[in-house]
């Protein structure tokens, strides 16, 4: 989605600037099969980037446009308390809204159920933690990119 703040604010913000990624635009997405929609987590919401991207949608779900589409959420933050479920429940109100089918990772796979460590993610969606060191993804976060991209093994549910 397209930055909304000046080059000035973005360069002193440090933002990621020559990153080679596509630009989604709301007129793509009636085009996509499935949309994973993920945003950093800012004071318990989603960013404002995205919000505003998603306000655009107005005219996609009049007409229906993706009602029936495949739609997941992801997130992160830079605390364990950081706000990921209330972020992933604001992304999910939107595909709700927009009549998307939500895939999540249910409490069926109970490597989320953990307590002998942070593992991230909820039934809700992908979360990550970032915390003051970089983490790998912890296991639910790979069984749920594997569940969302139809790859999911036997196994991963148990």
């Amino acid at each position: 989605m397209p930055e909304t703040v000046t080059l000035e604010i973005a360069e002193k913000g440090h933002f990621k600037l020559d990153q080679a990624a596509p630009v989604a635009s709301i007129t793509d997405l009636e085009h996509y099969d499935a949309i994973i929609i993920g945003t950093g987590t800012r004071f318990g919401r989603i960013s404002s980037q995205m919000a505003t991207f998603l306000d655009q949608a107005g005219g996609l779900w009049a007409h229906g446009a993706l009602t029936g589409k495949v739609g997941a959420a992801f997130t992160a933050s830079a605390t364990q308390p950081g706000g990921q479920e209330t972020t992933l429940f604001s992304i999910l109100t939107n595909l709700l809204h927009f009549g998307m089918t939500i895939v999540g990772l249910d409490y069926g796979f109970v490597g989320q159920m953990r307590l002998d460590e942070v593992v991230g993610g909820a039934p809700y969606g992908s979360d990550h933690n970032r915390g003051r060191r970089r983490q790998p993804p912890a296991e639910c976060n790979r069984v749920g990119k594997r569940k969302v991209s139809g790859q999911a093994r036997s196994g991963d549910s148990q």
